[in-house]
């Protein structure tokens, strides 16, 4: 697959502005592009997610718009837009927004959005139209 493959436009140029706007429901993950082995996931985000954990992988955050508390069991990290934060492989965390909050994802390709925790906000990656 060529890089205009992955990101979904023949010239491979994507504008994540436009990619957020086209999201319609909260805590839907979207393909934005796709790096080597990682995926440039976008989404929207509100309400409190599940606590989980990603055993084998990093994952990482970053704020676009809204603000995103990521809960950890011996405190909470406060993100605010343009604000990037990793949660290190197999730490239990929690992302809850108050208001809707914009968020772009970093992760290996085929990471679940639930890690180790399953359930019925388990969802599969979905791809921008």
């Amino acid at each position: 697959m060529t890089s205009a493959e992955a990101s979904g436009t023949a010239d491979g140029v994507r504008n994540l502005h436009e990619a957020l706007a086209a999201i319609t429901e909260h805590w839907q993950p979207h393909r934005l592009t796709s790096v080597n082995d990682y995926d440039v996931k976008v989404v929207k985000l509100q309400g409190e997610f599940v606590w989980h954990s990603h055993p084998d992988t990093d994952e990482l955050f970053l704020v676009v718009s809204g603000q995103l508390t990521i809960q950890l069991r011996d405190r909470d990290v406060i993100l605010n837009p343009n604000d990037v934060f990793v949660v290190p492989r197999g730490v239990e965390h929690c992302p809850k927004a108050t208001k809707e909050a914009q968020v772009v994802l970093f992760e290996p390709v085929g990471t679940t959005n639930t890690g180790d925790a399953g359930g019925d906000m388990t969802t599969e990656l979905r791809e921008l139209g």
